[in-house]
């Protein structure tokens, strides 16, 4: 299958990867003239120190390459994942199926990735979106992965899942797209805050009561929006926010770290020198659980954090403080006496 992947970061380049082991012509498509040539020089990404890339691996920066492409992979940051679509629209075959592996949710507009997609191409294209606990470093060596190709269309959903899954990296499939991109991009804002704890010097208690708590807000969000909440205790929801709040492999934690230790949030993102993909997020979910009428306390304070400058131990006094409930709130009950 003639495939071709949209942005040269780490993920996108480990992607790219797991295509040509699979046997598909794989093309990599980079915004950046100057990076595509490196890459084809040097056969390594510097985010992806000591793999090396396979020789059929091809790079470009000229968007046509996706005209004859029957899988495309959507992989820029999500700040970027608009513009992208836009120049590939043109392009993009009737047949195409589109992976959207970018997790984010759009400023001011709040749409999912696979939505910015939909919005742009129309329905010129059936769209899966692929996430869960994927750390591009450990897939880039081949460590076993797991992770979820989603979509509304079964037969795009396993068509994702034919491309991509081997012995080192296994697919499974999903009806619930909203579900599954909603994970993606929520658990960036955990991760952040973790990191925020894990950088004030809090322990295992903390991040296991931050995570916790965290998730039951965002399935909350998640099902008010349409997501199943079976999916938020999957690989894409738990798993993806197991692993990004416990490893430095993630931004999103080290740049946490960072804040924890007194930088501001200009300053982490600046020294991480990669895209924070949580800062962003917080701001959209900050937007959405107010339209949604969702509570979300734990978001909301890394918003205030992040966005005003609120003191993170403020922030700890105030969800330390809040009243006196029960941990599910429908479903159980007390029996009667």
């Amino acid at each position: 299958m003639k495939a071709v992947v949209l942005g040269s970061g780490g993920w996108g380049t480990a992607l790219s990867l797991v295509l040509c082991d699979n046997g598909h012509e794989v093309t990599l498509w980079s915004h950046s003239p100057e990076k595509a040539v490196l890459l084809a020089q040097t056969r390594e990404n510097p985010q992806l120190k000591g793999v090396q890339l396979p020789e059929q691996l091809r790079f470009t920066s000229d968007i046509s390459c996706i005209r004859d492409a029957e899988l495309v992979v959507s992989a820029a940051p999500s700040f970027a994942v608009r513009a992208t679509a836009e120049k590939a629209a043109p392009y993009l075959g009737a047949g195409a199926a589109l992976v959207s592996v970018s997790k984010g949710i759009e400023r001011d507009t709040n749409l999912r990735m696979s939505e910015i997609w939909q919005n742009t191409v129309s329905s010129c294209c059936k769209v899966v979106a692929l996430s869960g606990p994927s750390h591009a470093e450990e897939v880039g060596i081949r460590m076993p992965t797991g992770c979820v190709a989603a979509s509304p269309d079964e037969a795009a959903a396993r068509l994702a899942q034919d491309a991509f899954m081997n012995d080192y990296l296994r697919i499974y499939t999903s009806p619930d797209i909203v579900g599954v991109e909603l994970c993606g991009a929520l658990k960036n804002i955990v991760a952040l805050s973790c990191g925020i704890c894990d950088g004030m010097g809090y322990q295992d208690n903390t991040k296991a009561l931050l995570m916790t708590r965290a998730m039951a807000e965002i399935a909350r969000l998640g099902e008010r929006l349409g997501g199943d909440r079976l999916t938020f205790g999957g690989l894409a929801g738990m798993g993806d926010l197991i692993v990004t709040c416990t490893s430095m492999h993630s931004r999103n934690r080290r740049a946490g770290i960072l804040i924890g230790q007194g930088k501001t949030p200009r300053e982490a993102m600046a020294e991480i020198g990669a895209v924070v993909e949580g800062y962003y997020a917080a701001e959209s979910v900050e937007q959405l659980s107010r339209k949604e009428g969702v509570e979300m306390p734990i978001c909301h304070c890394a918003y205030e954090v992040l966005y005003h400058g609120k003191q993170i131990r403020d922030v700890v006094a105030e969800l330390m403080s809040r009243a006196k409930k029960g941990e599910i709130t429908s479903g159980w009950r007390y029996p009667m006496r």
